[in-house]
């Protein structure tokens, strides 16, 4: 995959370099992609992915039924977002109001802007049914029995996949759960009690935010910046002046900014982390996303004291509806093992069984392949759409992976307006109020681009960005 993804590079820097150059002028069209396929001696994908390419750096554009043409030289999408401050304050309001009117309306809603789960066209399902059937077949008791150390063969390919970000993880080191926030509350209910105070990156998914209310946690909120995430210096200051039990990120493509943190920094967090004996829940659910060369390095990748809980899923990535989720939790294992025991027992086994199986016959990497490309252009997509449609002042984030953006629009704007306009329009968005504790993104909202592409796609958005200026 990496030779493939090295010729699309060399295709598209080779016809950025004529754009530059005035070889290829601004209104020119380009060689069709079976020309580029044949010139380059490459596969249709790989043209593509060259085309796409340039598409998001805003150096051509397809125009329906015409091809390819050159419309401008490298001038990127709308401003991106602030870098969010919140007040360093312990905070436990949650204004669940907010939530509440989400919950209501989200089922009226047509079209989903507000959930980062995948169409079911991007999902195979076909594929996974066969998984399925496979599992009843080789299960000793066709699954319907308890199995408490849950599927090996789910466990087996988990483990052999951190080897691609530089873990080390062992079959043993891992523990399933059914789905990362799952996770997550094990982590929390194993390691914090009522009252304790904890650290989390702000905006941040708001589940995790209830979950840690629900238990009776304070709550610190960190500024992040929408391209590079938590910023650790804001961490250093909230350990010096309060005892923070423990620390949550999103490292990798954050719901609901998009941000990926560098690798340094990643380092430098869990190093921190290290320093004042401080665990560091990581939930790394999209990164297997990424729309570069290769995954980004997780938090785990610098773990050498096993301070690091690292949480997944493949709800985001595969099919959110099978509940199939993990942690390593370093040396807190025994901790999470015991409240795993107490709250569920076991897992579903039949659907754990059929991702092993399905990961197993490298389906999952094939699926990965075909799907990144897609994500990559629906995200630039979005992007085009709010640079048409949406009010001059709106900014968007450009993850380099995930499904989610962030839109932040100018101090007036009441997006809580939006959602209600939007939802009556059957239109689901995610006001940024419900990433947070305290009383902020009251401007901004959170899109999910996890579906197909279509003109109704584009309607839906332009209808949006419509409502907007009427807030």
């Amino acid at each position: 995959m990496a030779n493939k993804q090295l010729l699309y590079e060399q295709i598209a820097k080779s016809i950025e370099h004529q754009i530059k150059t005035d070889v290829l002028k601004v209104g020119d069209k380009l060689p069709s992609l079976r020309n580029i396929c044949s010139d380059y001696d490459v596969s249709m994908n790989t043209a593509i992915r060259a085309f796409l390419e340039l598409e998001i750096n805003g150096m051509i554009e397809s125009r329906a039924k015409s091809g390819y043409f050159v419309i401008k030289s490298n001038t990127p999408f709308r401003n991106i977002p602030s870098v969010t401050k919140p007040a360093i304050v312990s905070q436990k309001d949650t204004q669940e109001g907010v939530v509440n009117i989400m919950v209501q309306n989200f089922d009226s809603a047509v079209i989903h802007l507000s959930s980062a789960n995948l169409g079911p066209e991007l999902i195979p399902i076909k594929k996974l049914n066969k998984a399925l059937i496979q599992a009843t077949r080789t299960l000793s008791d066709s699954g319907v029995g308890y199995r408490r150390v849950g599927s090996m063969k789910l466990k087996t390919q988990i483990a052999k996949r951190t080897f691609s970000w530089g873990g080390q993880l062992q079959i043993n080191d891992i523990i399933t759960t059914s789905g990362s926030i799952d996770s997550i509350a094990f982590c929390l209910m194993s390691l914090t009690k009522k009252g304790d105070t904890i650290a989390v990156e702000s905006p941040v998914y708001f589940g995790i935010l209830r979950l840690a209310n629900s238990l009776g946690l304070r709550i610190i909120e960190l500024s992040s910046h929408p391209i590079t995430g938590m910023e650790i210096d804001a961490l250093k200051k909230v350990i010096a002046k309060f005892k923070i039990k423990l620390c949550i990120v999103v490292a990798n493509f954050s719901n609901p900014l998009g941000s990926c943190m560098p690798d340094e920094n990643k380092e430098a967090l869990v190093r921190l982390m290290e320093l004042h004996n401080i665990p560091l829940i990581e939930d790394d659910l999209y990164g297997d996303l990424y729309y570069g060369n290769e995954r980004p390095k997780s938090c785990k990748s610098f773990d050498e004291s096993g301070i690091v809980l690292w949480c997944g899923s493949f709800s985001k990535t595969l099919v959110s509806g099978y509940r199939v989720g993990w942690v390593a939790p370093g040396k807190f294992k025994a901790e999470i093992e015991r409240v795993k025991l107490y709250h569920t027992l076991q897992n579903s086994t039949i659907t754990h069984e059929a991702i092993g199986n399905f990961m197993e016959t490298s389906a999952y990497d094939k699926h990965l392949k075909a799907l990144r490309p897609i994500l990559q252009n629906n995200c630039f997509q979005f992007q085009k759409a709010i640079d048409n449609y949406f009010p001059e002042h709106a900014k968007v984030s450009h993850p380099s992976g995930g499904m989610n953006l962030w839109v932040e629009f100018n101090k007036s704007f009441d997006a809580l307006e939006l959602y209600n306009k939007a939802i009556a329009k059957e239109i689901s968005i995610t006001p940024g109020r419900v990433y947070t504790m305290q009383n902020q993104y009251l401007n901004c909202i959170k899109l999910s681009y996890g579906m197909q592409w279509t003109d109704k796609l584009e309607n839906a958005l332009k209808l949006l960005g419509k409502l907007a200026f009427q807030c």
